[in-house]
């Protein structure tokens, strides 16, 4: 069962869209250095398709994309919820944010616009830094680009 803590409408996770991001707990990958430990604990309300719905609606003005920020124990449940928001909600792009080295196999990718992979590794720092392991990558029609180097001052 995925839940969420809060959200934000924030303007740095995707570049050139304006996103709903939601914070799920339980995430199982506990980056050491992690800026959002809290977010290790099993806590908040269940995130539905109705709540998900109620969300993006609230916002519907303002967004156009709606990011998973974790969600690393349940895949399932956010291709499930992408899949809803493709057939709700089919304006709004769909973005998740794993701490997970690779994708999990059995999940549909192409449901996803953005999809952002790595665990946090302190030396080698987030998405800006130069040396990260961390990578944004994008749905193009000739496949999935890899967009970090947009994080990347020059």
């Amino acid at each position: 069962m995925l839940k969420f803590v809060n959200t934000d409408i924030v303007f740095q996770e995707i570049p050139d869209e304006t996103t709903l991001a939601i914070n799920l707990s339980g995430c199982p990958c506990h980056c050491p250095g992690c800026h959002s430990k809290y977010l290790w604990e099993d806590i908040g309300e269940e995130l539905t398709p109705e709540t998900l719905d109620d969300l993006i609606e609230r916002q519907s003005d303002d967004i156009t994309c709606v990011s998973f920020m974790g969600g690393d124990a349940d895949p399932e449940g956010i291709a499930a919820l992408a899949h809803h928001i493709r057939a709700k909600h089919p304006n709004l792009k769909v973005s998740w944010w794993s701490g997970r080295q690779y994708f999990p196999r059995l999940i549909d990718r192409d449901v996803f616009d953005y999809l952002k992979q790595g665990p946090y590794i302190a030396h080698l720092g987030p998405l800006k830094s130069p040396r990260t392991n961390q990578r944004l990558y994008k749905k193009e029609a000739d496949g999935w680009q890899d967009i970090t180097h947009r994080f990347q001052k020059k």
